[in-house]
């Protein structure tokens, strides 16, 4: 009698064990929780500068090779052409359109007879978008031959302390000078040019502006990239 009540508590014992480990096996979640917050990985933002801004345009036109782009205003659209050679103010246009940089931008400068330029105003929206994607300038290229005809799309210099001329990569001015724009040859990258609405470029030029040379009706654009 003794050794079957010591055999009933041992198998007692082990049953109790065996539905603790079932238990334990059949609500992992806490377990699992644990795990994907400890393995948690939190990605910085990549930012732009001026140490890696160059490599980093390399490599991106390598793989991102568009060079057809749509400015969509109010007054119609005026399609681009981006010289493939002009390396790294293309893959920077590219980019920033693939970024939506441009959308909602105005053409904040406008010199009846000259140029329009656009990109890079001081509303505030903008210089968030614009400290996001990072502070940097790009090297001049005015070594390809290209020269500032009508309809060329060029990229200004940056208005701080600049005597290599660097260009300012968020904005951007459209020649509307009948015969050209060639002082600016030497001193500007030309990157790309108008194919279609010039016409457009016209009609932005020759609005009325205030003593800042912005329009006194906001014209806003978008930019997109089209085959």
């Amino acid at each position: 009698m003794h050794f079957f009540k010591i055999l009933f508590i041992f198998l007692l014992a082990v049953s109790c064990k065996d539905i603790s480990n079932k238990e334990k096996v059949s609500n992992p979640k806490p377990i699992q929780k644990i795990i994907k917050t400890e393995n948690k990985i939190v990605k910085k933002e990549f930012v732009l500068d001026d140490k890696n801004a160059i490599p980093f345009l390399f490599e991106y036109g390598k793989k991102n090779k568009e060079n057809k782009v749509r400015i969509s205003t109010s007054y119609g659209n005026i399609d681009i052409l981006l010289f493939k050679n002009t390396h790294y103010h293309r893959s920077n246009f590219i980019y920033l359109t693939k970024k939506k940089y441009f959308n909602g931008e105005f053409f904040h400068r406008v010199v009846k007879g000259f140029i329009i330029q656009g990109g890079n105003s001081d509303n505030i929206s903008t210089s968030i978008k614009r400290r996001k994607i990072g502070r940097y300038l790009l090297p001049t290229d005015t070594k390809k031959g290209y020269k500032h005809h009508r309809g060329t799309i060029s990229m200004p210099s940056s208005e701080i302390e600049n005597p290599h001329k660097l260009a300012s990569p968020y904005e951007f001015f459209i020649v509307q000078k009948i015969d050209g724009a060639y002082h600016l040859d030497k001193n500007y990258t030309a990157f790309g040019k108008v194919i279609k609405g010039m016409d457009v470029v016209d009609k932005i030029s020759n609005l009325e502006t205030d003593k800042r040379e912005w329009p006194l009706e906001d014209v806003r654009f978008d930019v997109q990239i089209i085959e």
